[in-house]
């Protein structure tokens, strides 16, 4: 990928220097290139195909050119990606388009984990059992199927499964890998301060397994989105909750015929069976070699549409992304960089075209100091107008500390919210250092003026000035979410101590107010600003720059599905675990509060 960009821009820069283009000439060239394409044709009787190998996230984390490129040279996942709110749009819009008749979920290409996360899969499967509901059918087709990717089929009219496949039934597991002992090993000091006994996110520093508390909390946490799980997927196929659970804890991997037998796939078939059906469903002649198709990413593009009833109103109702790692300043890719979007939420508010906002978050949490920023903008924007949050996959601590104050919370039975609690996690490499023939002198004109050093560990008084910061800011957040969410300050202190929760039981105790998705939030948002019918959505940040979009068009061609030939399914164990260690270790790198406090979910909890 490195070398055809850098090929890609010097072929490009050639042509410029040759033919003596100068900036128009480069604007004719680009546009030339981009109005080739006359728009995405869909035939009578297509079925839009869905590719559960492409990640749905909130945002594309490309806002520009810069970004692009920076993601490419890197070597940044270059999964391909499509947000939320273009799939739900997609298939919303194909439930009333006569000439889209069914939709395919090919999963067969699906090897690096599921197309998002399960309140992400919650939403895409709500649109889908509307499609189903008017009529249409939906076919699922996947080499072995996983308790995530089955989720989202198990909607489906027929689920089919590889004679050779098989089927994986046997539960959530979220496994934490701890770095105590390397640390040790290598000479790494860590110190840490920390108030809620649940506030886990130091763990995997310095501890070798889970805490007695940690370990409660997330067999609460899974067993929460397990249950909703069982609930979801036996209604669906006509198999009680305990249905489900004797299955899982009787063989957890089915066998095709197994699966069939027990209810849980409909048909054991080749691909070909399935592309031939698909191609009778259609109606194709006998010579064409595939079924009438289009693929969602590029239906998506007939499909763009504001949710409101009236695209041309002056009333704009503002869909404001907050996804990643919450950081202090401007931050990047797949960051929500306090600064950056304090200003953008400043200019919603503002705004006297936009009459209600709502913040989307999709964050584990991150710097309280940045959390506080965005936080500040959002109790000024509720002092004008409406501003609804939507929870995601995660909304916690940080993630948490953001959505306190608005009108209205909503949140997926299976979001992963609260994580009320604040840590400081504090390095030194003397050891590591002093090993390897490295060592420091100090010259300082006050008894504190080393603190932050990582030369050395800090004090008994050090510590306990750190830990009287962390105690100050806990109380904070303790005494925000009591007042924004009418809470006595004692009940908040009982659920909060770091302690996370599933959407469904953060309802039952008080942090959110709605089991609901992202449409919920918008349609919510337009009747509490009072607008009826008579608005239109924006999305923030804006969707691709003209740029990009060409530069994108230059980077890649458009593909077809693929109908004949089954996608190599991979699983590597051991790349998965080294890539989650760098992931892990990649957090350090976004620890960047002034002060190293840090109001954060426990370290990356990851649900199998």
């Amino acid at each position: 990928m490195r070398d055809f960009i850098k090929h890609t821009f010097a072929t490009l820069l050639g042509l410029l220097i040759f033919f003596g283009l100068g900036t128009g000439g480069l604007i004719i060239l680009l546009i030339s290139a981009a109005t080739r394409d006359t728009g995405p044709q869909v035939k009578d009787k297509s079925v839009l195909v869905f590719d559960m190998s492409v990640r749905i996230t909130d945002t594309n984390p490309s806002s520009g050119t810069g970004e692009l490129i920076q993601k490419a040279v890197s070597g940044e996942d270059d999964r391909e990606r499509i947000t939320l709110r273009t799939v739900l749009d997609a298939i919303d819009t194909a439930t009333k388009d006569k000439r889209i008749i069914a939709i395919y979920l090919d999963a067969s290409g699906e090897s690096e984990g599921a197309v998002g996360g399960f309140a992400t899969l919650k939403e895409v499967r709500q649109a889908l059992s509307r499609f189903k509901a008017s009529g249409k059918k939906i076919i699922a087709y996947n080499v072995g199927w996983d308790e995530p990717s089955y989720y989202l089929a198990s909607v489906a009219d027929s689920i089919v499964v590889h004679p050779l496949g098989m089927m994986e039934l046997n539960g959530l597991r979220s496994e934490t890998m701890f770095l105590a002992g390397a640390f040790q090993k290598y000479g790494v000091g860590v110190q840490v301060i920390r108030v809620g006994k649940y506030k886990s996110a130091v763990e995997p520093f310095v501890l070798k397994q889970l805490s007695a508390e940690n370990r409660q909390q997330i067999q609460k946490l899974l067993s929460d989105i397990w249950g909703e799980f069982r609930a979801t997927v036996g209604k669906s196929r006509k198999l009680t909750p305990q249905k489900v659970q004797a299955i899982a804890d009787s063989q957890g991997l089915l066998m095709p015929e197994q699966a069939r037998k027990n209810g849980l796939v409909d048909k054991v078939a080749y691909l070909d069976e399935v592309v031939s059906d698909l191609k009778k469903l259609t109606g194709n002649n006998k010579d064409e070699k595939t079924f009438r198709q289009i693929s969602l990413s590029t239906y998506a593009r007939v499909a763009d549409k504001s949710v409101g009833e009236n695209r041309q109103s002056q009333n704009k109702i503002a869909v404001v992304y907050a996804e990643g790692e919450i950081v202090n300043g401007e931050g990047s890719i797949r960051q929500v960089g306090g600064d950056r979007l304090a200003r953008q939420l400043r200019q919603m508010r503002m705004d006297e075209d936009v009459k209600a906002v709502v913040l989307r978050v999709n964050s584990p949490g991150g710097s309280a100091t940045a959390s506080e920023i965005i936080q500040r903008e959002v109790r000024l924007i509720r002092q004008q107008k409406p501003v609804i949050v939507s929870m995601g996959d995660v909304a916690a601590s940080g993630g948490y500390w953001i959505s306190t104050y608005a009108n209205r919370i909503f949140a997926e039975p299976n979001t992963i919210t609260g994580s009320i609690g604040v840590f400081g996690l504090l390095l030194n490499v003397q050891k590591l250092a002093n090993d390897n023939g490295v060592t420091w002198d100090v010259v300082k004109t006050g008894k504190y003026a080393d603190a932050q050093t990582i030369s050395r560990p800090k004090t008994p008084q050090e510590l306990a000035i750190y830990q009287g910061s962390v105690n100050r800011i806990y109380f904070q957040f303790i005494d925000k979410v009591a007042k924004s969410r009418k809470l006595p300050p004692a009940k908040v202190q009982e659920i909060a101590q770091g302690r996370v929760w599933s959407g469904l039981a953060a309802k039952q105790i008080g942090l959110v107010d709605d089991i609901g998705g992202l449409d919920n939030a918008i349609k919510f948002a337009a009747k509490e600003a009072k607008l009826g019918n008579d608005w239109e959505l924006q999305q923030y940040p804006r969707s691709r720059s003209l740029e990009e979009r060409l530069l994108r068009n230059l980077l890649s061609s458009t593909q077809n599905a693929s109908e004949n030939t089954p996608k190599a399914k991979q699983f590597d164990p051991l790349t998965l675990t080294y890539d989650r260690l760098r992931e892990d270790l990649s957090i350090l790198g976004t620890l960047n509060d002034p002060f190293d406090i840090y109001a954060r979910l426990p370290f990356n909890v990851r649900i199998d």
